[in-house]
């Protein structure tokens, strides 16, 4: 939630600090459920002992009996294996992979397929997706032009990386926030490290200068306490938060931070060439050199422009000279090879007054740099000569910090069975959600953090569970008593995402490109002539995954729109499931859809010598199924009625057949059997 008053401005100060006072009790903000230390929980008793598979299902099963519920039945295998894939790759099962795991009849054949699937690269696609979800990951800047950021696709990829070798997620986070700051000793190198920070340089831009950073360092602030704590930071920016123990203080305290912090300049209608990258190789003297340049002839242009030196004809002469000069300067900074789209350490460094509408300046208090209480309430000392954030990432990322642990192991089970424990992923405050399954969170957390953080091991654990594997039926009464399933005595059904759609139409029509993607072709920096009434806006349409798509701020890609793609100036914890005509017209009428239906077309008709043969293919490739004798019965029924439909009206017999085809592979790409998940 963000403050409805007027916005505020604070600026930097290198004053001494003063204490000030908070009106909000801290202490008795602390005894709020998620301040509270990690709890260690005993196994809950059950009546039916022979259910439970391990302690998440004892968890589970002990809140349904309290209600009076019963688990559904376990699910069929081939749903099993088609839910398993979608949720760790996003991607359907192959007919291979769905046969080899049917013969497999050992009891660790199902444990074997979440191996293969945490094994391989598409894992880091899909999972690293959720997360780009989380911090509103965008290839432009989000101001009034929208001007491109050709080397964010590096944090992209360093993300997606970061989830296929099971980076640990303090590790991760550490890296996020102060990456270039950390030493070497974790093998990590320091371009990788650099990359990482791309997470706090992605914030949104809202100005056209270089210099205006202030809502861009408001928009970190708010992602970091939604992304790592589900605290809602940002609504102490101009007061003390209405209802979490989060002062203004705290507020400002992370904010001198940030303001310590360089955030590279994207561009903007005004200064169309980026400035302030960071290059991961070559001479770092001659990037400085070209910086203080650059400073000097733009002191020099300030100063003419006020009238302070020459006459009014030479000023302008060598006003013209300066432009054309600080062009050529701004262009070798933008164009220097192995840049990073990062932060770095700011020139000037120190604490922020608070602005608050009715202090200003000095007369606000000058805040020391620091966390929030309630977590602890840490500070730099007065002398500190960094900005802080390596401290911040220790703060943030501390086994002494309860939120930690509690609010990434809630997210990992919202994105398995579709909602938190807690169902508000980033809020764990007061107006948020408390959680449906106290014990069971803290026992997740605990063994989170035993494991070493790792997500994989995490995914194993859910996903070996006897809960995940329940069908998504179950008694019609029990609609009753827990419409929506909170005490997951059934599955969640699913609608797939908008990347999960797009991809599993390329998969099918055999088109997919399983390649890693990469730079997106932007017109070089030289040519961007981007303005407010002419922002920028491409689509770089491709076969390879939706994840490699390139996402604007201001306007997002078709298929993403269509089909509740992530918000990229926001942060979305997870993804709405709307249902409307325009997705039917879409999936219909769509060039793209037309081109996946032709594919998958082309793949059954060779896949049988009649339709029979040719619909049970189908089936196999979409569903993931046998076809069923009314399958075939209806897809014959369907294939004969095109075909009468087309013999007045096409001569060519063989362009009949292929529109027929094309014609029934778009009805399966389009029924909900095919994007929902059971």
């Amino acid at each position: 939630m963000r403050a409805a008053t007027a916005i505020c401005y604070p600026i930097l100060a290198l004053a001494p600090a003063s204490p000030a006072v908070a009106e909000i009790d801290i202490a008795e903000g602390k005894g709020h459920w998620a301040y509270q230390p990690l709890q260690r929980v005993a196994t809950p008793a059950v009546e039916d002992l022979g259910w439970p598979r391990d302690l998440i299902d004892h968890h589970l099963l002990a809140a349904m009996e309290a209600r009076g519920l019963r688990p559904a039945a376990d699910a069929d295998r081939r749903t099993l294996i088609r839910r398993a894939t979608y949720d760790l790759t996003g991607l359907p099962p192959t007919p291979g992979e769905i046969d080899d795991f049917l013969a497999d009849t050992s009891p660790y054949a199902f444990a074997r397929v979440v191996d293969r699937l945490l094994a391989s690269p598409a894992y880091g696609e899909r999972w690293g997706r959720h997360w780009l979800d989380v911090v509103r990951y965008a290839d432009t800047s989000g101001s009034s032009s929208d001007h491109p950021v050709p080397e964010v696709h590096r944090y992209r990829d360093y993300v997606i990386a970061a989830f296929n070798e099971d980076k640990p997620y303090d590790q991760f986070v550490r890296e996020q926030i102060a990456g270039d700051l950390l030493d070497a000793a974790d093998g990590t190198g320091r371009g990788e490290r650099t990359i990482a920070t791309g997470y706090l340089a992605g914030a949104r831009r809202f100005g056209v200068s270089g210099e205006e950073v202030r809502l861009t360092v408001e928009d970190t602030i708010i992602n970091l306490g939604e992304a790592f704590l589900a605290t809602s930071i940002g609504c102490a920016r101009c007061h003390d938060h209405t209802h979490d123990p989060i002062p203004i203080t705290d507020y400002y305290a992370i904010y001198g931070i940030f303001a310590s912090t360089h955030y590279p300049f994207p561009g903007s209608e005004t200064q169309k060439i980026p400035l302030g990258l960071v290059p991961l190789s070559g001479d770092p003297a001659e990037k400085r050199a070209l910086e203080v340049e650059f400073e000097q002839l733009n002191a020099e242009f300030g100063e003419l422009k006020r009238g302070e030196a020459g006459t009014a004809g030479a000023g302008g002469d060598r006003m013209g000279e300066i432009t054309a000069r600080l062009r050529e300067v701004r262009l070798k900074l933008a164009t220097l090879p192995d840049l990073a789209y990062a932060v770095a350490e700011g020139r000037k460094v120190g604490d922020a007054f608070i602005q608050d509408g009715k202090r200003a300046g000095p007369e606000g208090g000058t805040i020391r740099r620091g966390f929030l209480q309630v977590l602890g309430g840490q500070q730099l000392p007065p002398d500190h000569p960094g900005s802080g954030r390596l401290e911040l990432a220790g703060w943030v990322a501390s086994e002494a910090n309860p939120l930690f642990a509690r609010v990434i192991v809630n997210r990992i089970w919202a994105w398995h069975f579709g909602r938190g424990l807690v169902e508000t992923p980033n809020d764990f405050g007061t107006h948020g959600s408390p959680p449906s399954h106290p014990g069971l969170l803290d026992h997740l957390a605990r063994q989170f953090v035993a494991d070493g953080y790792s997500f994989k091991t995490m995914h194993r654990r859910v996903m070996l569970s006897r809960a995940y594997g329940l069908s998504s039926d179950g008694p019609a009464r029990y609609g009753g008593i827990d419409p929506d399933a909170t005490y997951r005595w059934r599955f969640q059904r699913r609608r797939l995402s908008s990347e999960e759609i797009r991809d599993s139409m390329l998969a099918a029509a055999g088109q997919l490109d399983r390649s890693p993607g990469g730079a997106h072709p932007f017109p070089p920096k030289a040519e961007w002539k981007y303005t407010q009434h002419l922002p920028f806006y491409a689509e770089y349409d491709h076969d390879r995954r939706s994840v490699y798509l390139m996402q604007q701020r201001l306007r997002k890609h078709p298929v993403l729109a269509t089909f509740d793609g992530a918000d990229t100036n926001s942060s979305t914890p997870l993804r709405e499931q709307s249902a409307g005509p325009v997705q039917a017209l879409f999936l219909m009428n769509a060039p793209f859809a037309h081109r996946s239906a032709a594919g998958l077309a082309e793949r059954i008709a060779t896949a049988g010598l009649d339709d029979a043969g040719r619909i049970g293919a189908a089936h196999r490739i979409t569903f993931g199924r046998e076809a069923l004798e009314e399958d075939i019965k209806l897809g014959q029924s369907f294939l004969a009625d095109y075909r009468r439909a087309l013999a007045g009206a096409v001569e060519d017999p063989l362009e009949i057949e292929a529109k027929v085809l094309i014609g029934y592979a778009r009805a399966l790409l389009s029924s909900n059997e095919f994007i929902y998940i059971d």
